[in-house]
């Protein structure tokens, strides 16, 4: 039999490329998605050498005739991990720049919308299809400064919400992980556009941080339970910061 196909998107970094790695490691054929071509490529090819199979497509999930054309080449699938996003900013709503919120929305709602419509068709051939859902802590809470950033993980969690009450009966399932404080190579650089004082600040006096992979085991963990089994939501917190709303 042949390997069962995962898609992730994000994938040339952080919590996607772990991500990969550890679908890899569990037995399915990977295809990795990212605007990033050579980081994808050499993340595939990393991936066969250690003797698992990996793919590479460079994609944007926000440009829909692209995902069209993407989501043309399969005839079933078996995970759809949407992992694509990310944070711009820390402004208060008084003053915050109305094109990071567009940003945001685009890459963390609507690109999830894009894939998921077009992928779920294969989804639902293979019989035993899996959507996962990478939203965060801050689509469950707000925070001062993070407007923006919540308004789109809320909307990712309320897309992940409402699809698994649409497709119920049908044969696939729709898995929601809502991490907090991972520290990855990127997430906060690219949140403070390169300001790496700050990027550090926001894991400064925490001893453990999340990891990429500690995210990423996670996702693995839900896709591999038994095709009767949901995982609706797991949130996941490092345990020296359960609450703090400003964390997210």
């Amino acid at each position: 039999m042949s390997a069962p196909i995962a898609v992730v998107t994000g994938a040339s970094s952080g919590i996607g490329a772990a991500t990969a790695r550890q679908l890899a490691a569990a037995g399915y054929r990977v295809v990795l998605t990212a605007r990033r071509k050579d980081r994808v490529e050499a993340l595939a090819a990393e991936i066969t050498e250690a003797g698992h199979q990996a793919t590479a497509y460079a994609l944007d999930v926000t440009d829909r005739a692209a995902v069209n054309e993407f989501a043309s080449a399969f005839r079933t699938l078996a995970v759809l991990v949407n992992n694509a996003g990310g944070a711009l900013g820390l402004d208060p709503v008084a003053t915050t720049d109305p094109e990071d919120w567009r940003r945001m929305y685009d890459v963390n709602v609507l690109g999830t919308l894009h894939m998921t419509q077009a992928l779920l068709p294969a989804l639902t051939a293979s019989g035993d299809g899996t959507v996962v859902v990478l939203s965060s802590t801050a689509g469950h809470g707000t925070y001062e400064g993070g407007a923006g950033y919540v308004a789109a993980k809320n909307g990712a969690r309320v897309l992940a919400e409402t699809l698994r009450l649409e497709i119920v009966g049908t044969p696939v399932r729709v898995i929601e992980i809502a991490p907090g404080l991972v520290k990855t190579e990127e997430f906060a650089t690219t949140r403070f556009r390169g300001d790496t004082d700050r990027a550090a600040a926001v894991y400064a006096g925490v001893a453990e941080p999340l990891t990429a992979d500690d995210v990423a085991e996670t996702v693995t963990w839900a896709c591999t339970r038994p095709p009767h089994v949901n995982i609706d939501l797991l949130v996941v917190r490092p345990r020296a910061v359960p609450l703090s709303p400003s964390r997210r």
